[in-house]
């Protein structure tokens, strides 16, 4: 029987005779819903499932969750995302950590106190329970590849993390403002930073899983992609050296532009398409006045993806796509296909959808490929044909004239 345990205000919210939803099927974290739930039940047959030339990898973030899809015949995990370790395990802003006698919310400190207890160093707690929580995504697909994004939450996300507000500024547009690769480098979050690195460092030599890969989410320039790579170098993650790579999330329209450079600092882009569609098109991704604006199959985000797979292929660089729009649109899912893209990342409650749109798409693409190729040969044979009739003409018209000469001379 599911159990949910610890919720503080059940026995508040809850009246007898309510009908309510308990789900332990979401991971560590139990969840109870308003109302009767209508469940269907889909059996599926692993070894039915198509084999494709493009990887089919899973989006994962919850570690608790992330057992439950080890035989899913995934080619590895495209997306897995530090922050919601970060959120869910730890609960602590890793700078309240680093100077944890400066704290002034006494309430925050003592909590603090209260979770790393039995740690030595409280910033120990920090790097033990990411390396812990990333090594059980990790071991779902070893060793298949793991790509692991570096934190990733924006400046109110921080702050809310316990004794985070004191060391967040506040932003009117936090999308767009204090995020990803721009802290990796900064005085405001670079010994935050350093813990990541370490637990990063902890889970691939100490622990084993050297199918981690690092990603730097919203990178916005060929420099500041310098400055992330050099203090990972600082912090013992350096790429190329123990089979480390590093790629790049693909979400801000310099990232495509300026592929080719990119493309010599990290190994493999993975495209984040809600974010590329938001910066494209201009359109919160949020917004209700605008949504129907909102499409990762709009002319001018299709044109960012195909420039990116082509450049950074060129380049020798991946590229993947982490996204739901494959398992949504099946004619999305053709369309990457067909530009050639190397993985593409989504949840695992969709991955034999995709898997199955991925098959079809690509075996669209053969018979495409397989109409030509007569073509091309009749075209081929014809041209032959012409150049013996000429050759056959010429030499006729030459006999002939031969013929007349003889004829007059005689």
């Amino acid at each position: 029987m599911p159990a949910v345990i610890g919720t503080g205000s059940s026995t508040r919210t809850l009246v007898d005779g309510a009908e309510v939803l308990v789900s332990c099927a979401e991971g560590d974290q139990g969840f109870v819903y308003r109302g009767r739930a209508s469940i269907r039940v889909d059996e599926l047959a692993l070894a039915e499932l198509p084999v494709t030339r493009t990887k089919v990898m899973l989006n994962l973030a919850d570690p608790g969750a992330a057992l439950r899809w080890w035989r899913l015949p995934a080619d590895g995990v495209g997306l897995a995302r530090m922050e919601f370790v970060i959120d869910h395990a730890i609960k602590i802003h890793p700078m309240a950590l680093v100077h944890f006698d400066e704290l002034t919310d006494a309430a925050a400190k003592a909590e603090i106190a209260a979770l790393t207890q039995g740690y030595a160093k409280r910033t120990d707690y920090f790097v033990d329970r990411l390396a812990r929580g990333l090594a059980r995504i990790a071991a779902v697909q070893y060793p298949n590849p793991v790509i692991v994004r570096l934190s990733d939450f924006k400046t109110n996300e921080y702050a809310h993390l316990l004794g985070g507000a004191q060391f967040e500024p506040r932003e009117e547009n936090p999308m767009l403002g204090f995020r990803g690769a721009s802290r990796y480098y900064s005085l405001r979050y670079r010994e935050g930073f350093d813990l990541e690195c370490q637990a990063l460092r902890r889970l691939r030599e100490e622990m084993g899983f050297t199918n981690v890969v690092v990603m730097v989410p919203f990178c916005r320039t060929p420099g500041e992609a310098d400055q992330v790579l050099a203090v990972m170098a600082e912090n013992g993650l350096v790429r190329g050296e123990r089979g480390l790579q590093v790629y790049v999330m693909c979400e801000i329209p310099s990232n495509v532009i300026l592929a080719a450079e990119f493309a010599a600092r990290f190994d493999g882009f993975s495209i984040g398409s809600n974010d590329l569609t938001q910066l494209t098109l201009g359109v919160e991704r949020d917004s209700e006045l605008l949504a129907p604006l909102f499409s990762e199959q709009d002319p001018a985000v299709q044109w960012m993806i195909r420039t990116v797979i082509r450049d950074a292929h060129a380049a020798g660089a991946k590229v993947g796509l982490c996204g739901q729009a494959p398992s949504d649109h099946p004619e999305f899912a053709r369309f990457l296909v067909e530009c050639g893209i190397d993985s593409i990342s989504v949840t695992p409650d969709s991955f034999a959808t995709v898997k199955r749109h991925v098959a079809a798409a690509a075996k669209g693409t053969r018979r495409l490929s397989i109409t030509v190729l007569p073509a091309q040969a009749v075209i081929q044979k014809a041209l032959r044909t012409l150049g013996s009739c000429a050759r056959l003409c010429g030499a006729g018209i030459a006999r002939e004239r031969r013929l007349r000469g003889c004829s007059r001379q005689r």
